[in-house]
């Protein structure tokens, strides 16, 4: 069987709609698991009660069990108590309680870099735990972990391809789709293959010139 250029591009436009969903759900789910990221590290780091083990359970949770089985607990076991969400949402939720608990220990390293010194010396001006972690700690957590944060990411986005397991037309889902009906692999194969690496290059590229960008005033 030829690689064939007019079937392929005869499927451009549903294509692009699943390339635009697997970046629509997996933007959703890098910004939700930083906020989580940074949450669940304030809460850890700060120890409070009930919370930090929580905090600790939920990473020790996803950390240790397959995203796919989650990704079927999100979708079809949350339903049989009454938390019902739709098949977007599922998937944006999936992606980010799995990412937010890696975005965690990655928060946590950063924070465990930065010196003591300034820790000792927030003390010494009057700032509380909590001013510090706001205004000194993980500022710099972030630039430092930000390598690991974006190796996550990158993960994240590659494992948005899970999500076809449930039903969602992202880019996987989409050309697994077409194979399905047209017995048409190589090409969908190779779109999918071009198709993440395109998002993930871009997305390491404005990581790039972000982490140079947060660097800058340590260069001079």
């Amino acid at each position: 069987m030829e690689f064939d250029l007019d079937y392929l591009l005869r499927q451009i436009p549903a294509l692009r709609a699943g390339l635009a969903l697997t970046v629509h759900a997996s933007v959703l789910g890098i910004l939700i698991s930083m906020v989580v990221g940074l949450l669940g590290a304030s809460l850890r780091a700060l120890k409070v009660p009930v919370l930090a083990v929580l905090a600790a359970a939920y990473v020790e949770l996803i950390r240790n069990t397959p995203l796919l089985v989650q990704i079927f607990f999100i979708f079809f076991g949350l339903p049989a108590i009454g938390l019902r969400l739709s098949l977007f949402w599922s998937g944006v939720v999936a992606l980010a309680v799995w990412a937010g608990a890696f975005q965690i220990e990655n928060v946590r390293g950063g924070l465990a870099a930065v010196s003591p010194g300034l820790s000792e010396a927030a003390r010494a001006v009057g700032l509380t735990r909590a001013q510090y972690l706001r205004l000194i700690g993980l500022p710099l957590a972030v630039r430092t972990g930000l390598p690991a944060m974006l190796n996550t990411c990158v993960s994240l986005i590659k494992n948005s391809a899970y999500l076809s397991a449930i039903g969602m037309q992202e880019l996987t889902g989409v050309a697994f789709d077409r194979i399905a009906n047209d017995f048409r692999a190589f090409e969908m194969l190779a779109v999918l293959l071009v198709g993440y690496l395109a998002v993930v290059l871009s997305l390491s590229f404005a990581v790039r010139l972000l982490e140079h960008r947060l660097q800058a005033p340590f260069r001079r």
